[in-house]
């Protein structure tokens, strides 16, 4: 599980560099699927991934608007902001709390019930999929897309 939360982070943090070198305009301009634009799509992942671990926590979800994040350097900061908390959980992750259940209550009043496992690989996978979308949209503004490869990134020791 946490390789694979590293293995997020790290192309998140390339996906920074690589809108670094990309016109503000071109970043918050609406893009056909996903949650927007490419700015708000990486704003996305951060709130999903924060979200979702505050709420395994016990605590109250993050739930601001993405206007209040209209620049890189911004969700940059909310990234930080949230690290520590994020990774903390990660690193404290055992295979035993993956059994443990979560209850969600639906707006149509319904509990749905999943296990903290689920939830945590729909974090990862959530990121992933966004990734994608991004990919798309790099080559839709003339640019190579991050690469995607876990191979050679140094994230399982051969210790």
């Amino acid at each position: 599980m946490q390789t694979l939360f590293r293995y997020n982070w790290m192309i998140r943090a390339d996906w920074y560099h690589w809108c670094e070198e990309v016109e503000e305009e071109e970043l918050l301009r609406t893009r056909t699927g996903g949650v927007g634009s490419i700015l708000q799509t990486l704003f996305h992942i951060v709130d999903v991934e924060w979200s979702w671990i505050r709420l395994l926590q016990g605590k109250k979800e993050f739930n601001e608007s993405f206007e209040n994040y209209k620049s890189l350097g911004k969700v940059v900061d909310l990234d930080l902001a949230f690290q520590t908390e994020v990774k903390d959980f990660v690193y404290r992750w055992k295979d035993e709390m993956g059994d443990k259940l979560f209850y969600d209550t639906m707006p149509d009043g319904r509990i749905v019930t999943d296990t903290w496992g689920e939830i945590m690989r729909h974090v990862i996978t959530h990121e992933i999929h966004h990734a994608g979308q991004l990919s798309i949209w790099a080559r839709e503004v003339g640019k190579k897309p991050v690469s995607a490869n876990l191979i050679g990134r140094g994230l399982i020791s051969t210790k």
